[in-house]
């Protein structure tokens, strides 16, 4: 079955870095665009960054542009979140998602409604 799980996480101080690991079973990586959400306590789920499949187009919220990096690996079926020059407000639980294909990727992949399967998460905390 499909199946999306995350890695990478921990604690870091402000202004460090932590690489995040989408590890794909149960279909086929090459063939879909992969996001990246967040959700911090009492917030809603947020979109922080997506992945085409088509042609490696990238796309983030501008809360993480020039800190966030997404790259995927197909062969290896995994999907990868560099986070440097973390800050306190990057805290929270992250995951990732299969994009579902029934909408054009640069214009929702921000919504989660768009995505059909999803990860477990995996926690990051930045704080001194």
């Amino acid at each position: 079955q499909v199946q999306l799980e995350e890695s990478g996480g921990g604690l870091v101080q402000p202004g460090g870095s932590l690489r995040l690991s989408c590890t794909a079973s149960g279909f086929t990586l090459d063939s879909y665009d992969i996001g990246w959400f967040r959700q911090a306590p009492g917030k809603e789920r947020e979109g922080v960054s997506c992945i085409s499949s088509r042609d490696n187009s990238t796309y983030y919220a501008e809360s993480v542009k020039g800190r966030f990096t997404i790259s995927r690996d197909n062969a290896a079926k995994m999907v990868h979140l560099q986070m440097n020059s973390l800050k306190p407000e990057d805290t929270g639980l992250y995951y990732c998602a299969r994009f579902g294909g029934w909408s054009k990727v640069a214009l929702t992949w921000r919504r989660d409604v768009s995505y059909d399967y999803w990860g477990q998460g995996t926690q990051v905390t930045v704080s001194s």
